[in-house]
């Protein structure tokens, strides 16, 4: 049963001459004054989400982007600082790009994080797609192989010091503690210091690959889906829900999964694409050249592989896919229900705030979608006070 309501801001600035038509994406530059924008807007937003009711806001991280569509570079530092401007609302890291960290520090950060803002902020991990910051950052993502191979060692030792109280890792890229003397003996083991106190950690993970999916799913690592096409969605849903239950993860179907949607509300489904149809548009001249158009053809073929198509989609194609909603509050309720019914399991909605659109419209649909559609979900839950069971 759905019983979360999240949104994803992926940082970005207000952009001008929006659209298909608009301002190409590689010819947008702007000033520091206006990236800097991105941290206005993330106050904006999580004081409007606290006010009313939903549980999480989900940040990616991401970094040079002078073209204004993803501007924060370190989201433990700001969910920490959005937690001292809320009460109750959770920070989620969507995603933390973990082979441009040390593990070590990526984990040290979040433990404080989590001991300051008394367990409010949920730990993400990704492994990077843009080779400007990944590269740049002396860590491979061109090489997928290589990418995978760091942060799979990455992840052990994550993993190693978030769990375990003394410990030591031997491996490809890390030797931790390093074989040094200290204090008049050899070091042999490592102490993290501090640890999470909300232990285990609660992780997230963005599904990308069948590989990765087996992955997360034996080792009980939440996984996101999001502006994903309704058959390709299902594809990944029902993979992750077979590989935990052979792993002995006992689970129901969309169980430790989150299913991210863009939207507009308006009268019809007519009004609503129109309107919303400049940030869409907007958001895949950025990210279609990253492959980020998972929709599959009438074949179940995914967009982009022979036979299937290439272009870069248009609102209805999305609303087709069931990756966008545009209706009413009414058709929002029953388009959620239908998600429920199909996968009993899933809790977690994540809502997408399009690249362009002005954040007082978006203010706006999320005070509508607060209003008008969540207390149709009598399960869902706000992020609650620490302490509140």
């Amino acid at each position: 049963m759905i019983k979360r309501f999240s949104v994803l801001y992926v940082g970005q600035i207000d952009l001008d001459n929006v659209g298909a038509d608009g301002t190409p994406a590689d010819q947008r530059r702007y000033s520091n004054e206006q990236l800097i924008q991105a941290y206005d807007h993330a106050e904006e937003l999580a004081k409007h989400m606290d006010e009313r009711g939903f549980y999480c806001m989900w940040m990616a991280e991401h970094h040079f982007q002078h073209e204004g569509y993803e501007c924060i570079p370190n989201l433990i530092l700001m969910g920490v600082h959005l937690a001292g401007q809320t009460k109750n609302l959770k920070f989620g890291q969507a995603f933390n790009i973990i082979p441009m960290w040390h593990p070590l520090r990526v984990a040290e950060d979040f433990a404080m994080a989590d001991i300051l803002t008394g367990g409010r902020m949920i730990f993400g991990v990704g492994r990077g797609y843009h080779a400007r910051e990944v590269e740049t950052f002396g860590a491979p993502v061109i090489d997928n192989d290589a990418n995978r191979e760091l942060f799979l060692e990455q992840m052990e030792v994550i993993l190693k010091a978030f769990n375990e109280e003394s410990w030591s890792h031997s491996g490809k890229y890390y030797t931790i503690p390093p074989e040094v003397p200290y204090r008049g003996y050899d070091l042999k083991e490592i102490t993290m210091v501090p640890r999470p106190v909300s232990r285990p950690v609660e992780i997230w993970q963005p599904i990308a690959s069948g590989r990765t999916l087996n992955y997360i799913a034996e080792r009980g690592v939440k996984a996101m889906v999001a502006l994903t096409g309704e058959r390709y969605a299902e594809q990944m849903i029902s993979q992750y829900h077979d590989a935990a239950t052979e792993a002995g993860r006992d689970i129901p179907l969309g169980g430790d999964m989150a299913l991210g949607f863009g939207f507009y509300i308006a009268g019809s489904r007519e009004e609503a694409m129109e309107k919303v149809r400049p940030f869409h548009d907007e958001r895949y001249k950025w990210f279609a050249p990253f492959g980020f158009v998972r929709y599959t053809d009438e074949q179940g073929r995914p967009w982009g592989t022979p036979g299937a198509p290439a272009r870069t989609p248009r609102i209805e194609d999305g609303v087709d896919q069931k990756a966008w909603f545009c209706g009413n509050p009414d058709d929002f309720i029953g388009f959620l229900r239908e998600i429920e019914d199909k996968y009993p399991g899933l809790e977690d909605i994540v809502l997408q705030w399009p690249e362009g659109m002005p954040w007082s419209e978006f203010k706006n649909q999320l005070s509508i979608f607060a209003d008008e559609v969540m207390p149709a979900f009598a399960g869902r839950e706000a992020a609650l006070p620490v302490g509140d069971d």
